[in-house]
């Protein structure tokens, strides 16, 4: 096993660099409030933010706090705390900070935003658009999205999180027709029958033509649904809310094997309490719910419907602030625009996770061999980013990073150590958050007691993988 582990360092060999001309910048990143986020020291977002040093921020226990941006996007860039300039106006002074491959392809700024998001009450039914839909929307609607660029994201949780992501198999959707009343009135008694006898016909077929069908009969439910009048589904939703009170887990005909019955239940009742009738109330009979323990990821490619319910997590995403939303929002609704853009894949959950695995180009010291400490890979595929969790154990433990031709950003969410790259080093607590040049070798090492867990995540892109970069 030490063997095998000592090949990252041959290949960190091929690949040196003048590592005191790349800097180490410990970033302060802003916090945004929107209704939604975790209150007060509740907040992991609050948390984070009030550990670096700043004099317009100071947690409020009343307020809420959903957001934590790291990166360089124009609406909320992060700045260097020792000398207050935005990240972007940095990498965009010197290419050689987030290198020239990586300028070439994405322009001057890291092609990704970092967040972490602390979730309270549920984020709005919405999708990203791809990179296409992106630009026609923007030169379109500037005001209501504000880029041009696409917005597939990963998630990754660092508390017990909650979500609807991607629509559920075709048959849980059917039985939900059949079992839920309310649900089948707003989506018709034709649209109804004619979902449940192709889902039927199609079982087991697998066949273009088979996909293409109950595709083109989950987009007319789907549709039927949030194109019902506000009245219909108001008087819907209070059946729907009065049967979720009283069945408790006969609820929705007792749910489906990834849903129960008591769990829909619990859901319909804490989503009304929050927004009152709408029509995410629905939605989710559509969607699959998805829970995911710290370190469990999900992938949302443009084009992927989902919504946030709760918990914390650390979320990546290329670059854009672009949403359409269609449910659980008092913002802009753009109902037309996500019904069309949809791609209607449906899928189990379990197809929607993420299967990370061992990061090859880190090398652990003995201390964190024999401590049990980690470093996992979280790879999308998607160019813009990949995102590392590290895990050290103990006191001492070490993990030795090979230099990449691309930016990293680095929070941590856990513990305490220090991070160096070349001769410079700095200590590292929750919350603190850095930016790590191109072609830098990067250092963390855990400090604490033989329990403690000094845990970070870092976001990073590299135009060229480490094959090419090393030959």
């Amino acid at each position: 096993m030490d063997d095998l582990r000592q090949i990252p360092v041959q290949l960190q060999a091929s690949r040196s660099t003048t590592l005191s001309s790349v800097p180490l910048i410990r970033l302060q990143c802003g916090a945004n409030s929107y209704e939604w986020g975790k209150k007060g020291h509740d907040s992991a977002v609050a948390r984070f933010a009030a550990a670096t040093p700043s004099s317009d921020f100071t947690i409020q226990d009343d307020r809420p706090y959903a957001e934590l941006w790291m990166g360089t996007h124009s609406s909320n860039p992060s700045k260097d705390l020792t000398t207050g300039r935005t990240l972007l106006d940095l990498v965009q002074d010197n290419q050689a900070l987030i290198s020239q491959p990586v300028a070439s392809r994405f322009g001057n700024k890291v092609p990704f935003l970092f967040k972490v998001l602390s979730v309270n009450k549920a984020l709005s039914i919405q999708a990203h658009p791809n990179k296409k839909l992106a630009e026609q929307l923007h030169a379109r609607d500037p005001k209501n999205y504000p880029d041009d660029n696409h917005k597939p994201e990963m998630a990754i949780a660092i508390t017990p999180f909650e979500g609807l992501c991607g629509f559920r198999p075709l048959d849980e959707i059917a039985h939900f027709l059949e079992a839920v009343a309310p649900l089948r009135q707003l989506v018709g008694e034709d649209n109804a029958k004619e979902f449940i006898g192709v889902v039927a016909q199609t079982k087991g077929d697998e066949s273009e033509e088979a996909v293409a069908r109950n595709k083109a009969v989950l987009r007319k439910a789907f549709a039927a649904v949030m194109s019902s009048s506000e009245s219909d589904m108001a008087a819907a939703a209070k059946v729907l809310v009065e049967s979720a009170a009283s069945a408790g887990a006969d609820f929705a005909g007792g749910g489906v094997p990834a849903t129960s019955g008591s769990t829909l239940a619990e859901l319909v009742t804490r989503l009304h309490g929050q927004f009152g009738a709408d029509y995410g109330l629905f939605v989710l009979f559509f969607l699959n719910f998805v829970t995911l323990e710290p370190g469990e990821a999900l992938f949302l490619q443009a084009d992927d419907i989902h919504a946030y319910v709760s918990g914390d997590i650390i979320e990546c995403m290329a670059s854009s602030d672009n949403v359409v939303r269609a449910g659980f929002t008092p913002k802009f609704k753009d109902v037309d625009t996500l019904v069309n853009m949809l791609t209607y894949k449906y899928a189990p959950i379990d197809e929607q996770k993420m299967q990370p695995s061992e990061y090859p180009y880190a090398t652990l010291n003995r201390a964190a061999y024999s401590s049990g400490s980690s470093v996992t890979l979280y790879d999308p595929p998607i160019d813009e980013f990949s995102v590392v969790r590290t895990t050290l154990r103990g006191s001492g433990s070490k993990a030795t990073f090979d230099p990449i031709e691309g930016p990293s950003i680095i929070i941590c969410t856990s513990g305490k150590g220090k991070i160096s790259v070349g001769p410079t080093a700095q200590e590292v607590k929750e919350g603190y958050v850095f930016f790590v040049g191109a072609r830098a070798e990067c250092v963390l090492e855990s400090e604490g007691e033989t329990d403690d867990e000094f845990v970070t995540f870092k976001a990073f892109v590299e135009v060229d993988d480490h094959n090419q970069t090393a030959a």
